[in-house]
C-alpha cells in the first residue's frame, strides 16, 4: 500500500518500506522464539521487571538504541551486560568519566614510524553490542562522539570512514541529571536513543527473590549467548516487514507533529522520532505474533520512545508536568484510526 499524504517527509520516508514482502508465519514463529530465549536469558539477572525486559529487547529488535536511567543501585549496567552477554557477538564497554576524550571511543589514527604511515586503531564502539556506563559523567563534547555511530552506524576520522558492525546497538546507561558529576545529554543525543527506560525499585518480593538468587554468586558470570548475531540479524529482517498500514503510519506521523504545537513544550519530537515510533510499532506487533500493526501498538511504545524527546517550559517544569503525562493526553486525545485489515 503506497501512502498519498504529503503531510511530512517522515510519512514518506516510513512509507518507503511499506511495498517489502510480508513477514511470513515462520518468520513470526523465528521471532517468537528468538525473543522468549533471550528475554528468560536476561530475566535470570533482572528480577520482577519483565516490561523492561521487553522493551529492551524491543528496542534491539526494532535496530535501535537503549537509554536506560536511574538511580544507582537499581540494576542499569546489569541490564545492559545481560543483553548483550545474551548474543553471541562481540561486546564492548565504555565507562563515561569527565576526563574521557572522543578518541577513546571511536579510535584514532597513530603514526607508524617502520611504515611511515598512519594507521588506524579502532575504538570499542567497533562492537555489536556498546555499553556506554554513565554516559552523562563525560562532558558533550565526549558524548557526540556517539552521534555519528548511533546514527550512520559509521565513524569518520580524520577524512576516513570505517562501516560498523551489524547488528550494532549502544546501551547506555545515565544517572538522574540532579546528582553530582553528571552532565545533561545534548538534545541530538537523546533523538538517537529508540527508547528510554527506567528500572526503578524491585518489589518486596522480587527484591527477596534476588537476595536469594544473587547472594551465593551473580548469574551474570555463568550468562550464556542463547542467539548469534546472524540468527539475530535474520529476526531483525523479518520485523522489518512486519505491515504498517497507511492509516497506521499517519497515526504516527499526527501523533509526533503535534508534539510540536504544544504549549507545554520548547522543542517538540523530531522526524526522526516518527521514523524510531514505527520502527518500535513494528517489533512490538511481532513480539505479539502479528504481522501487520494497529493502534495499540503505537500507543504501547509512544511513551519510551517520545518522552525523552520532549523539552518542557519553565511554566510545565514548575507545575511538575512530566514529558510522559504530556504523551499519555496526547494518546487519550488524538482520534484513533480504524484498524487495519490484517495484511497489506
Amino acid at each position: 500500500m503506497t501512502s498519498t499524504s504529503s503531510r511530512s517527509t517522515a510519512a514518506a520516508t516510513v512509507n518507503g518500506a511499506a511495498g517489502t514482502p510480508p513477514v511470513e508465519p515462520a518468520a513470526l514463529a523465528e521471532i517468537a522464539d528468538v525473543s522468549a530465549r533471550v528475554a528468560a536469558n536476561i530475566q535470570r539477572v533482572i528480577v520482577g521487571k519483565p516490561e523492561v525486559v521487553r522493551l529492551a529487547l524491543l528496542t534491539l529488535l526494532a535496530e535501535g538504541h537503549l537509554l536506560v536511567e536511574d538511580v544507582p543501585g537499581v540494576g542499569k549496567t546489569s541490564l545492559a551486560k545481560a543483553l548483550a552477554r545474551s548474543i553471541d557477538c562481540s561486546v564492548s564497554r565504555v565507562q563515561f568519566t569527565p576526563d574521557l576524550l572522543p578518541g577513546d571511543i571511536t579510535g584514532i589514527s597513530i603514526f607508524n614510524r617502520q611504515t611511515e604511515e598512519f594507521e588506524f586503531r579502532p575504538g570499542p564502539v567497533f562492537a555489536n553490542v556498546v555499553i556506554a556506563d554513565e554516559i552523562n559523567r563525560a562532558s558533550p563534547k565526549t558524548q557526540s562522539a556517539l552521534l555519528e555511530c548511533m546514527a550512520e552506524h559509521q565513524v569518520t576520522v580524520d577524512g576516513a570512514t570505517y562501516p560498523l558492525a551489524s547488528p550494532f546497538i549502544v546501551v547506555a546507561t545515565q544517572n538522574p541529571v540532579e546528582l553530582d558529576g553528571t552532565y545533561p545529554l545534548p538534545e541530538a543525543q537523546r533523538d538517537r536513543f529508540t527508547a528510554r527506560v527506567s528500572v526503578g525499585y524491585p518489589d518486596a518480593g522480587a527484591e527477596l527473590a534476588m537476595v536469594d538468587e544473587h547472594a551465593a554468586a551473580d548469574p551474570l558470570e555463568t550468562l550464556q549467548p542463547v542467539v548469534d548475531a546472524g540468527r539475530l540479524r535474520a529476526v531483525v529482517e523479518g520485523v522489518r516487514r512486519v505491515h504498517v498500514a497507511r492509516e497506521v503510519r499517519q497515526y504516527c506521523v499526527e501523533l509526533v507533529a503535534t508534539t510540536r504545537r504544544l504549549p507545554e513544550l520548547r522543542l517538540g519530537a523530531s522526524p526522526r522520532a516518527t521514523l524510531q515510533l514505527v520502527r518500535a510499532a513494528r517489533a512490538q506487533a511481532a513480539l505479539a505474533g502479528r504481522g501487520f500493526v494497529v493502534p495499540d501498538d503505537v500507543q504501547a511504545v509512544a511513551v519510551p520512545v517520545l518522552a525523552h524527546r520532549l523539552l518542557l517550559t519553565p511554566d510545565a517544569q514548575a507545575a511538575r508536568r512530566s514529558a510522559a503525562d504530556l504523551v499519555r493526553t496526547l494518546l487519550a486525545r488524538l482520534p484513533v484510526p480504524t484498524p487495519p485489515r490484517s495484511g497489506p
